[in-house]
């Protein structure tokens, strides 16, 4: 029997929680919600990072890591010198992975709290009109969600998210960690094959078309602030994640379609994407949406055997965004 997005999630968690004394993590409860602290108080580690990217995911993909000295053959064509880890995702079922579970698609607002939220308590909550085009709701007993914030959620938010996804607060499983830290960095770089995927959502093309999806994106060190590793965590994507696409149907669309789904096919390409959100007044939804795309798309048509990439990456941006802030400084001054 197939289980649902939420339970499949359920399962990772508590495999995770069985191990939170090497994952670094910690649990609790507030206001009868359980909330795994993977990096807000909590040390949190990469492999914790990984844990969270297949929660998002609903195990519906698989995240691993792969050392700078021995990329996958596809990765090191396009960036044969990059010189930090990489961040590899791939899924069987990409729409129900990255679009109905991994895409952080709104904000958590409270009294002095804020989180971007994500994972399979989208699908039970299913409010977004993104759901309309690529179904996957669903009613599940449990609700399992992501929040990238810097602070742990309070009693409000927590029966508010409950309540949302008509589940009893005992159901609710809250997974929580800051971008500046070692899992909160892993787990958003770990999106790059979510953003290909929403990134060809926004221009209309047929998700139904896409069998299977890889991406791979370097792995930033971790900022000693948020909006620092936001920053950085954006970077690794825009400018240096790699995702392949197995699709089906004809090659002319891919070819239509290709060019606007990079980074690049933005105006507000060509700066490190701190500089980008400073000039937008720190407003994401003043951004460019253009920008929000990976460095590189490749189709590869099944049924015809052609492959078709577009974009490329940008090992000097990326180099610049993950440089120390004393050498970033150093580089503008002169």
């Amino acid at each position: 029997m197939t289980t649902t997005l939420n339970e499949s999630s359920l399962l990772i968690a508590e495999r995770a929680l069985a191990a939170a004394d090497q994952l670094a993590i910690q649990s609790g409860t507030v206001a009868g919600t359980r909330v795994i602290d993977c990096g807000v108080r909590a040390t949190g580690s990469d492999a914790a990072g990984l844990m969270l990217a297949e929660v998002a995911m609903a195990g519906r993909g698989r995240v691993w890591l792969e050392p700078a000295a021995a990329p996958h053959a596809s990765f090191a064509a396009a960036w044969p010198d990059c010189p930090w880890p990489v961040v590899a995702v791939a899924s069987d079922a990409p729409v129900a992975a990255c679009l109905a579970a991994q895409y952080a698609g709104w904000k958590v607002e409270s009294s002095g709290f804020f989180a971007m939220a994500s994972g399979p308590l989208r699908a039970a909550i299913g409010r977004e009109p993104l759901f309309d085009t690529i179904g996957c709701r669903e009613r599940p007993a449990v609700a399992v969600g992501l929040l990238e914030t810097a602070k742990l959620p309070p009693a409000d938010v927590c029966r508010d998210l409950a309540a949302a996804a008509g589940v009893a607060a005992d159901a609710l499983l809250l997974l929580v960690a800051r971008t500046a830290s070692p899992a909160g960095t892993l787990q958003v770089i770990a999106r790059s094959l979510e953003t290909a995927l929403h990134k060809l959502h926004d221009l209309h093309f047929d998700m139904a078309r896409i069998q299977r999806g890889t991406g791979r994106a370097p792995l930033a060190p971790v900022a000693a602030g948020d909006l620092a590793a936001i920053g950085r965590t954006n970077d690794a994507i825009l400018y240096g994640g790699i995702v392949t696409l197995e699709v089906r149907g004809d090659d002319k669309s891919l070819e239509d379609v290709g060019p606007q789904a990079v980074s690049r096919a933005s105006p507000a390409y060509g700066e490190p994407f701190a500089r980008v959100f400073a000039k937008a007044g720190g407003d994401f939804y003043a951004i460019d949406p253009a920008l929000f795309a990976p460095a590189v798309v490749e189709f590869v048509n099944l049924d015809t055997g052609r492959r078709h990439s577009f974009g490329g990456v940008a090992p000097g941006i990326v180099a610049a965004s993950f440089a120390p802030a004393d050498a970033v400084t150093a580089t503008v001054g002169r």
